[in-house]
This record gives C-alpha cells, sequence and structure tokens, in this order.
C-alpha cells in the first residue's frame, strides 16, 4: 500500500515577495468561476438549504460573487428564487409583472405580496399597457374595489431601447420612481426603476450577466425530475446548474452530467463534490465547465470523519487544478 503526503491549508503558508503594487486598488481579485463565468471576488455561497436562496444570491452577487440555489424546494419554488435574483438588480426588467384592470385590490396586493415587488403595471386584454398601481396607490384603499378605480391612469413611458441617462432624466423630471417602456403600439416591453437605478450605481463590482443582471447559480440533484428541474432553472435566468451530489466520482454523476449537457449543450455546468485528479478528469470528459473540489468535513458533510474518506483539501484542488489546465478549466 502507498500512502501519498497531503496538504491542507493549515500546512502551509505562503512566502512573502516584493511587491510593486503602490496601492490596494490596483489589485484585481477577478476570478474565473467556470469555462466561460468570470466574479469580480472569489466566493460562491454554498448549495445549501441553510446558506443560499435569493436574499444571500442577490447579496453576494452585490459584492461579486454568486450563490447557488439550493434544490430542496419544489422546481417552480427553485426556479422563483432565480427570478427573484435577476429581478433585483437588472436596470431594465425584461418582462414586468402586470395585472388587469378588473382584477380586485385585493388581488393586487397578495400578487405583489408574493412577487416581493412595490408596484404593478397595469394591462388590457391584449398586454397594451393603460395603467399602473403603486403602494401609494393602493394604501388605505378597500380591498374589494376593483383597480380600474384607484390606478393612475396617465402613465409616463419611454421607448423601448432607452438610455439609462434619458430615463434618469424623465425619472427626475415627472417625480416618479417606475418608467414603463413600451413599443410603438403601447405593448409593454420593459420598465426601469429609480431603485434599479440607485442600486447599480451603489454595487459596482457586482457580478452581472451580459444583460446587466445579478449572476445566480442553481442546483440539481441525479435522480428524478434533474431534466425538467435543469429546464425550468434555465428558462428562469440561471446562469449556471450545479449538478450536487456527495460523491461526485460516480456513475450517477457523470451520466447525470451527460444527459444535462445533451439536452441544454450551452448550459455552463459546474459538477461534484471530487477529491482526486481522475474524478476530475472523468467530470470533465463527461462535459462540465468547472468542477467542485472537496469531501466533508464542512459544517454539514462529516464525510471524512466518519468514514475517513477523502482527500486534503490542498492537495484535492492542486492534483485538480493540474487536470483543468488541460481541459481549459
Amino acid at each position: 500500500m502507498e500512502f501519498k503526503e497531503g496538504l491542507t491549508f493549515d500546512d502551509v503558508l505562503l512566502v512573502p515577495k516584493y511587491s510593486d503594487i503602490t496601492s490596494r486598488s490596483q489589485t484585481s481579485l477577478t476570478t474565473q468561476l467556470s469555462r466561460n463565468i468570470s466574479l469580480n471576488i472569489p466566493f460562491v455561497s454554498a448549495n445549501m438549504d441553510t446558506v443560499t436562496e435569493s436574499s444571500m444570491a442577490v447579496a453576494i452577487a452585490r459584492a461579486g460573487g454568486i450563490g447557488i440555489i439550493h434544490r430542496f424546494l419544489t422546481i417552480q419554488e427553485q426556479a422563483n428564487e432565480v427570478l427573484k435574483v435577476k429581478r433585483s438588480g437588472s436596470v431594465m426588467i425584461e418582462n414586468p409583472y402586470s395585472i388587469t384592470a378588473d382584477k380586485t385590490i385585493e388581488t393586487a396586493l397578495d400578487y405583489a405580496e408574493n412577487k416581493n415587488i412595490s408596484g404593478l403595471l397595469v394591462v388590457d386584454a391584449t398586454s397594451k399597457l393603460i395603467g399602473i398601481i403603486t403602494k401609494r396607490d393602493l394604501l388605505f384603499a378597500n380591498s374589494k374595489n376593483l383597480i380600474q378605480d384607484v390606478m393612475t391612469k396617465d402613465v409616463v413611458t419611454a421607448k423601448y431601447g432607452i438610455s439609462i441617462d434619458e430615463a434618469k432624466d424623465l425619472l427626475h423630471k415627472h417625480r416618479i420612481e417606475k418608467l414603463p417602456l413600451v413599443d410603438e403600439s403601447g405593448f409593454v416591453k420593459g420598465l426601469i426603476t429609480s431603485k434599479d437605478i440607485t442600486n447599480n450605481a451603489a454595487y459596482p463590482n457586482a457580478s452581472k450577466d451580459g444583460k446587466g443582471r445579478p449572476l445566480v447559480g442553481a442546483a440539481v440533484g441525479v435522480k428524478g425530475d434533474f431534466l425538467e428541474r435543469s429546464e425550468s432553472l434555465l428558462e428562469a435566468g440561471a446562469d449556471t446548474l450545479v449538478v450536487d451530489i456527495a460523491h461526485g466520482h460516480s456513475e450517477n454523476a457523470i451520466s447525470t452530467v451527460k444527459h444535462i449537457k445533451k439536452a441544454f449543450p450551452n448550459c455552463e455546468l459546474i459538477a461534484g463534490n471530487i477529491a482526486t485528479a481522475q474524478g476530475a478528469e472523468d467530470l470533465m470528459k463527461a462535459g462540465v465547465d468547472a468542477v467542485k473540489v472537496g469531501v466533508g468535513s464542512g459544517s454539514i458533510c462529516i464525510t471524512r470523519v466518519i468514514t475517513g474518506s477523502g482527500v486534503p483539501q490542498l492537495t484535492a484542488v492542486m492534483d485538480c487544478a493540474k487536470i483543468g489546465r488541460d481541459y481549459g478549466i
């Protein structure tokens, strides 16, 4: 039996060397998460039910990292968490929530509370904009009254494609907080809010997708509904999926990776957990864009402690990194 030396992070120190950096502002913490996604800080919040849902994912994306929404939810619940993240920081909201004028105020309040939003666009049966309601309109109103009785009808709008500076001018000029975007026929195409513009300026290092929305990932399992779940999460806007299994170097994990990549070839896919170079290579051959390295001990996972199975973390990362370079990961 061969015994190999293994090191964990507590076993080593970094040797200080000469630096020509004169200010911390000159440093960059930009980190490659996967083959096609980079982060502004090297932080990913775990896909655990006690760690990451939309609130954590929003917070860490604003700081420059990414959160992975855990999978211990129904498919729709998990997809909704992804949607909440995507809508939290987009300067221009695509497909804004709307309601028709014949609904009651009670219905509007329930809908707004469920979506965690402060206002709704009011549209007719053909989805043309006819008004807007905010919490101010609904305050002290009889819940049985209709939306058409309290909505603001003379809505200030802008054409889809307006610049942020132009939108800011309109918001200020008319002292409004929400600016619906419409096409030439009056159909709703988007929404810009003062809150989102403010947040965009307040978090300059936020990690964003190509549309300016916060980055977010979501976890899937290896059995049952993983393909259906993957489809819903990607439709909701998830930037990456994480195949989540305690022992990622397994037939179940590899098979799941292949199925997901076949169904969604453009999906940025991460899988794990693994602890060896061979595990990394087998997953990379299956099509992943990144691997999760490390077999517990952790705050919950105690696999290494209980079973005696695992690799010291620094050694595991080094071994897997060597393979990753060969695969461009």
